[in-house]
């Protein structure tokens, strides 16, 4: 049985990933979002509250991880950041092998991973989907949501890849600087392309 396409997706934050990853979901394509798989394995019950408890003490509660006392406990701090995703991402990537054995079937399929190039995984898909957006249009959504600040923003654009050098590296763009109905049209014939070349990896394969 032939394997799946996998379509790695990303894009740095306010640049319309979600978005565009709910419109693959609509088509039909399944896809794997490593974000919501944490906040599984972190939340109520989750599979990792007792590691990260351990390992970082007061960090989480009845909810399971406090999500805003572990962030300023490891961030712009390397080492407890490396501790952090030493407990992470094993189990991230197995959820991700068993969503490939349950969609083993499928021509398509995306695997949602907002660090695919700075933290790795793009070895693990056969292409991959930049969603990106005019900086001012990144800026203004950003800002927009509850809590940000002008600071916190500059904070997180210096932990990810310049959006020029992602491009660079993408097989495929998709700018959501066009309207909702523009990004859903391009996002169809990307998929139906896709799916018409299941026998040949695009991007020459990886």
């Amino acid at each position: 049985m032939s394997k799946p396409l996998i379509l790695g997706l990303t894009g740095s934050i306010g640049m319309g990933k979600s978005t565009v990853a709910a419109m693959f979901v609509e088509l039909g394509v399944p896809v794997f979002d490593a974000d919501a798989v944490v906040r599984d394995l972190q939340g109520p019950g989750g599979a990792l509250v007792a590691s990260i408890e351990a390992a970082f003490p007061g960090s989480t509660g009845p909810s399971g991880v406090d999500r805003g006392r572990l962030g300023q406990t490891v961030f712009g701090d390397p080492q407890a950041l490396e501790r952090l995703e030493a407990i992470v991402h094993p189990a991230v990537r197995e959820a991700r092998r068993e969503f490939l054995r349950k969609h083993g079937d499928e021509k398509l399929v995306v695997f949602d991973i907002p660090l695919l190039f700075e933290k790795g995984g793009i070895e693990e898909v056969d292409a991959a989907l930049v969603v990106a957006a005019p900086p001012e249009t990144q800026r203004e959504r950003v800002l927009s949501r509850p809590g940000m600040t002008p600071e916190r923003f500059a904070r997180i654009l210096a932990l990810q890849m310049p959006d020029a050098e992602k491009r660079a590296r993408a097989d495929y763009v998709i700018d959501t600087g066009a309207s909702l109905a523009e990004t859903r049209a391009t996002v169809a014939a990307l998929v139906d392309k896709l799916k018409r070349r299941t026998c040949q990896k695009p991007g020459g394969g990886r």
